[in-house]
């Protein structure tokens, strides 16, 4: 999963208005778990608990990293 993450980071970037702060947030969550199940729970919980204009940057991410499934 962790490679997974990384290069959805990666593909990211040039999309992402916060990347810092998306980075830290990502890597805060998968700390928490190694299933990549919950860890998309626990990403679109962030998600509705977040304001724009980082809500969208979770969601590009989200988004991505859903794509190498």
């Amino acid at each position: 999963m962790e490679e997974k993450i990384e290069q959805a980071l990666f593909e990211v970037r040039p999309y992402i208005e916060y990347y810092e702060e998306l980075k830290k947030k990502v890597e805060e969550i998968a700390s928490i778990t190694g299933e990549e199940d919950l860890f998309i729970k626990l990403l679109e919980e962030e998600i509705k608990k977040s304001e724009e204009p980082f809500k969208t940057d979770l969601r590009i991410f989200l988004q991505k990293f859903t794509s190498f499934l």
